[in-house]
């Protein structure tokens, strides 16, 4: 808890200096000029990217939701929407997204799933996640590369650098499902390090555990390595996730006024974006998704307007969309308690 308070303190300190730091470093922007914007701006697209926004949240759910049917465990719409609330909440105000697979495990173990289960099912997931943003990376490069070079030099690093990142954690997170071994060498590394630095006493009884765990987990991938509908199916969500995210920049565009013939271009700046902020382990890539946003918008308008669609997108497709997911983390909290004290 004391951990989780430190890193929201960190998060907000991050945020608050990311978003002093784009303002002030933009000539002719003012925030009457963002306040006018919002004021004249299309209600209906507006609505349109909030919709986008939420969609970031339930096709993640509806990913975790198929690939726990796969094994027998079948939970409503809302627990899927609870889980991938979880992940994406912490994940934005943790380093290298580390605090969000463990906080839906969480919420998942809560709800009657077995260990064995949630692991193989949040790393199953993350290589969906991972190629589904691979893909949206490979679509841009394909259809509108002309959009790659509109970036500046280190903008064309960040994103080739994110690009290669996650190719590597694509190929990683394949191995721990396909290779159990593996999973189970790095589980032991980490006891017997504990065990020196005195962290741990009964390295035996953990190491039961794991051995028990491990069993279960292998069993899990065996089931899972013959399901291709199911794999193709959490691919198809995560891909909707990826096109959600991405299509509120696109959304907010409209919405203030924006040219439909630049629809495409804009789309596949944002598309960029989201890879290169993958290039720094930081809670949403926060400084990087700007600076990016920033340089790919100085393409088609000028400072002011660049800074205003960077602010209003930005805003909406992450900080709106993780207090969306904080509040949902909280109801599943308090429902959580409420159980204890009536059992």
């Amino acid at each position: 808890m004391k951990r989780g308070k430190i890193w929201g303190v960190l998060f907000l300190l991050l945020a608050l200096l990311t978003i002093w730091a784009v303002i002030s470093n933009s000539e002719g922007f003012s925030l009457e000029l963002l306040k006018r914007t919002l004021r004249d701006s299309s209600a209906g697209w507006m609505i349109a990217a909030a919709v986008s926004m939420l969609g970031f949240i339930v096709f993640e759910g509806m990913a975790i939701l198929c690939i726990l049917r796969a094994f027998g465990y079948s939970r409503k719409f809302g627990r899927g929407f609870l889980y991938s609330a979880a992940d994406i909440y912490f994940s934005s105000i943790t380093p290298s997204a580390s605090g969000g697979q463990p906080a839906s495990a969480y919420f998942m173990m809560k709800d009657g799933v077995p260990g064995g289960v949630v692991t193989i099912t949040l790393l199953a997931n993350l290589i969906m996640y991972t190629l589904a943003l691979l893909t949206v990376g490979a679509v841009g490069a394909v259809f509108d590369m002309k959009i790659f070079f509109h970036f500046h030099l280190l903008g064309r690093f960040f994103i080739l650098l994110g690009y290669g990142i996650l190719c590597v954690l694509a190929a990683a997170f394949y191995m721990l499902v396909a290779k159990p071994r593996i999973l189970e060498r790095f589980c032991l590394f980490v006891l017997k390090a504990a065990k020196k630095i005195h962290l741990i006493k009964n390295i035996d009884g953990k190491r039961r555990k794991l051995y028990r765990a491990m069993k279960e987990y292998r069993s899990c991938a065996d089931i899972m390595s013959g399901n291709k509908p199911m794999f193709l199916k959490a691919f198809f969500y995560n891909l909707l996730q990826r096109i959600s995210q991405i299509t509120v920049t696109l959304f907010v565009y409209l919405a203030v006024g924006g040219k439909m013939e630049l629809a495409a271009d804009i789309w596949f700046t944002q598309s960029f974006v989201a890879i290169g902020t993958y290039s720094v382990p930081l809670p949403g890539g926060m400084g990087v998704a700007d600076y990016l946003l920033l340089d790919g918008f100085g393409a088609f308008f000028d400072e002011a307007e660049a800074v205003n669609l960077e602010l209003i997108s930005r805003g909406l497709s992450f900080y709106v969309c993780m207090i969306v997911s904080a509040l949902t983390v909280l109801a599943g909290a308090v429902q959580i308690l409420r159980r204890k004290k009536a059992a």
